[in-house]
């Protein structure tokens, strides 16, 4: 088997904590009842609409959470960053990454975006910095999984698809990708991602070997 040059990692639930636990903490503290935030913003049609708008550009950040705030019964004042406020760096992949830079592989950041303003995810992890590539989707107009975002970020690296591997927590990303050429990963657990990406980039990635 030949080895991958390039690997492109999702952001949130890759090189941060698990969404979900996030969420229903968020839940908890605002009294809500378990599963509230799913069933109102991924399971009900409006709410799914509401949020692939805000991935693609066409809505802020702001107006996602003056409209989504009504749907939850809560306040709108920086809404997703409440939902949000338990992540953090997922220390694992992050250093993964980077080891994997370091040997040679060309490393890029394929994102949907949750909007940049009023409360930045990417904040802190300096991602132009430590990566060779970024690509958000709101930047581009598209969204996880349409194809001519994983081209744009293809382009960026200089590679094909058949030459990168694809990390994301969600399963259909995936699947999208693996379409195009991409070896794909599904990210669940840390070190299983670490130990797949390894055979499949033909690198080390931990201090363990």
């Amino acid at each position: 088997m030949s080895h991958r040059t390039g690997l492109v990692l999702d952001f949130g639930g890759v090189l941060t904590t698990p969404l979900l636990p996030a969420v229903l903490a968020f839940e908890q503290r605002e009294g809500l009842q378990q599963g509230a935030c799913i069933k109102a913003l991924y399971m009900d049609a409006e709410g799914v609409r509401l949020t692939h708008e805000l991935e693609r550009g066409t809505v802020s950040q702001t107006e996602w959470n003056e409209a989504a705030a009504p749907r939850l019964g809560v306040s709108p004042d920086n809404l997703m960053g409440r939902i949000f406020a338990d992540l953090r760096p997922e220390r694992t992949l992050i250093d993964a990454a980077a080891a994997a830079k370091r040997a040679g592989i060309k490393v890029g950041i394929l994102s949907n975006s949750v909007g940049l303003s009023p409360w930045n995810l990417y904040d802190g992890y300096e991602l132009e910095a430590r990566y060779h590539s970024v690509v958000i989707s709101e930047c581009h107009g598209m969204r996880k999984p349409d194809p001519e975002l994983f081209e744009a970020m293809l382009k960026l690296l200089g590679l094909s698809a058949d030459e990168c591997v694809f990390v994301d927590d969600t399963e259909e990303y995936v699947q999208a990708a693996e379409k195009l050429g991409f070896a794909g990963v599904h990210a669940q657990q840390p070190e299983q991602t670490v130990s797949r990406l390894e055979a499949l980039l033909g690198v080390p990635l931990t201090d363990a070997h």
